[in-house]
This record gives structure tokens, C-alpha cells and sequence, in this order.
């Protein structure tokens, strides 16, 4: 992969006056499957479509492929874009839905159907090129989206949500479709969600964008595993977040002691590590039935195989998460827990 294929550089991105996106930098590689995530009004969907072409920056630079398409029309700039809603043609077939865009483009004879029909077989379509979209399931009408975008050849491939509109089992179909076609067809493809799981499930990188910043860039892992902020710890499944001060933890009942001393951060500008903003713990990192802290069994739900609490306790609203095997706590009953510092991921920003 080379180093830069799609670079961002100092977008500002506004509707009127509001401002959407502000001097956001982003670099991605030719090849990647890139995930935009974060939550609704973060200004993911708005930088998508500004790289379509969609939208006007107010200022900053888009560059794709060593070319500067800031100004290009989206018609000119090979950049793929698959809706939310598929935006199929009711009244074509799947055959004429893929070859529409070729058509356009005027292609035709033998180099039309050799490529309608590579595409409609690439989605494992071809067996239903002679129907119509009503004919079709959701998954089905997204792979239809899907091929006639790829057919295309674009240099880049943008999609909107593409799996919100299916039922939790043909998500999985399809994010297995995405990447296989991906992976096979080695197209640089960026995809909009606000679903971590289908983030962490499909990118190579994933780009997490709060008030129209990036907050975070890494792999699934480091996104999962090393969150660098409240916000994404919280969004990625860390529900319980405390800042530190003087190396303790802040609560509403003012600050407490650390069994042990808060970690170090290595800081990417600084070669001296750092002391945590925060700490945070997945609700299967607290341990219950043992601990310097008490807490009041406010809720329990079961969740298959495991069983899921909500404790009141001096700290604030505490998550824990056990095995559902495990003797059950009814509502109103005192537990001790613990909040181990080994398990805890130290966060660099809190706010």
C-alpha cells in the first residue's frame, strides 16, 4: 500500500453558518477499508459527502490519487457512492439497475454485459439478474447497490450506513459480502456508521469522529483495546469512566484512593510518559463479591450467558457484567467490588 491515496488537509465543512466539520486531516491508503464512526450530528456523513463531491468545502483540500478534486463535480471525480436507501430504480431489473451508470458512460455491446454480469456475479447475484427490486430481500437490494457502484471501477467506494437497514442476521451476511468483495476486488472503500460492532467487524482502520473532529484513528484493536478519550472509551463499551485528579479518582462524593498507582501514558510527542487523565473499566472488568468498594444491586438483567448489574454506589452508577452461572443478586442487595487498576485503560483526554 502506498502511504497516501486520499488525503484530507484541513477541511472546514459548513451548511450556512454552521460549521459541520472543522480543518480535519485524514490520510488513507489505496487498498483500505476505511470506517467513519460516531454519533449522530459528528459530521461523518458530511465529510463522506464531501469526498462524493456532494458538498463544497468552505475551505481546506481534497486530494485522490496524487489529483486535487476539491473542485471537481462528483460526476468526474470516480468516486463510488452506495445510499442508505440503495436507491434502486423500481421498474429496472437488477441486470439494467447495474448497467445503468455504464450506460451513461456509454458503454455497451458485449463490454456492457460482460461487465454487468462479472458485477451481478461478483455479489452472487446471478441468478436473479432478470428481477426487479420488490422481488428482492434488503440484502439482496443492498448487493444490487453494491455491484452497480463496483461496476463502475471507482477509485474510491463510499457507503452510507449500508447496513442499517437490515435485520441482525443479514448484517452479518453482508458485512461478510463487503469484505470479501473488498478484499477481492482490492477497491479503497470508506463506509458511515454509528455501529461500533459493525466498525470493529469490517475496517482495516476506524476513524472516530466527535463534534466534527477526529477523536481517534486506529485498528479495530487499538480503538477497542486503548481508547484515548471519555468519549470513545464510553462509546466502545467502557461504561465505567472516571477522571483522575492527583492520581485519584474524581466521584460525586469527591476524590478516592487507588489501590495502587494510576498508570503512565506514553505520549506519541514526548518520549517522558505521562500521567492518565482517566481510567476506565468494561462492565466484565468489575469484580463483584470482593473489594475495597460497596455498592446497592439497583438493576439486573440476563442476557444469555451472561447477567448484567447496576450497582448505586459512592463512586456513581457502577456497571458490572459476571457469568450468568453465577449465583444471582436480587435488586436491593449490598455487594462489595472492585475496580482493578491492572484491567483499567488509562485515557490520555477526559472531558
Amino acid at each position: 500500500m502506498s502511504d497516501t491515496y486520499l488525503q484530507l488537509d484541513k477541511l472546514t465543512l459548513a451548511y450556512g453558518d454552521t460549521v459541520a466539520v472543522k480543518d480535519l486531516d485524514l490520510t488513507i491508503r489505496k487498498g483500505e477499508l476505511v470506517a467513519l464512526l460516531g454519533p449522530s450530528g459528528c459530521g461523518k456523513t458530511t465529510t463522506m459527502r464531501s469526498i462524493a463531491g456532494l458538498l463544497n468545502p468552505a475551505s481546506g483540500r481534497i486530494t485522490l490519487d496524487g489529483n486535487d478534486i476539491t473542485r471537481v463535480s462528483a460526476n468526474k471525480r470516480n468516486v463510488g457512492l452506495v445510499f442508505q436507501s440503495y436507491a434502486l430504480f423500481p421498474h429496472l431489473t437488477v441486470y439494467e439497475n447495474v448497467a445503468f451508470g455504464l450506460r451513461l458512460k456509454g458503454v455497451s455491446g458485449q463490454d456492457l454485459d460482460s461487465k454487468v454480469s462479472a458485477g451481478i456475479k461478483s455479489v452472487g447475484l446471478a441468478s436473479f439478474a432478470a428481477r426487479k427490486p420488490g422481488e428482492l430481500s434488503g440484502g439482496q437490494q443492498q448487493r444490487v447497490a453494491l455491484a452497480r457502484s463496483m461496476v463502475m471501477e471507482p477509485k474510491v467506494l463510499l457507503l452510507d450506513e449500508p447496513l442499517s437497514n437490515l435485520d441482525a442476521r443479514l448484517r452479518l451476511e453482508m458485512r461478510a459480502e463487503l469484505q470479501r468483495v473488498q478484499k477481492e476486488t482490492g477497491v479503497t472503500m470508506i463506509f458511515v456508521t454509528h455501529d461500533q460492532i459493525e466498525a470493529l467487524a469490517l475496517a482495516d482502520r476506524i476513524v472516530v469522529m466527535l463534534d466534527g473532529g477526529i477523536e481517534q484513528i486506529g485498528t479495530p484493536e487499538d480503538i477497542y483495546n486503548k481508547p484515548v478519550s471519555a468519549f470513545v472509551a464510553d462509546f466502545v463499551g467502557f461504561e465505567n469512566v472516571f477522571a483522575l485528579e492527583n492520581g485519584k479518582l474524581a466521584t460525586p462524593d469527591g476524590l478516592v484512593e487507588l489501590a495502587a498507582p494510576a498508570p503512565q501514558i506514553q505520549a506519541q510527542q514526548s518520549p517522558v510518559p505521562m500521567p492518565a487523565k482517566g481510567l476506565a473499566w468494561r462492565p466484565r472488568m468489575v469484580i463483584l463479591g470482593s473489594g475495597p468498594f460497596q455498592g446497592t444491586v439497583r438493576g439486573t438483567s440476563f442476557a444469555g450467558n451472561v447477567r448484567e448489574y447496576l450497582l448505586d454506589t459512592p463512586l456513581g452508577p457502577i456497571k458490572a457484567e459476571v457469568d450468568a452461572i453465577e449465583p444471582s443478586h436480587a435488586i436491593g442487595t449490598t455487594l462489595a467490588f472492585d475496580l482493578p487498576i491492572a484491567t483499567a485503560a488509562p485515557l490520555s483526554r477526559y472531558r
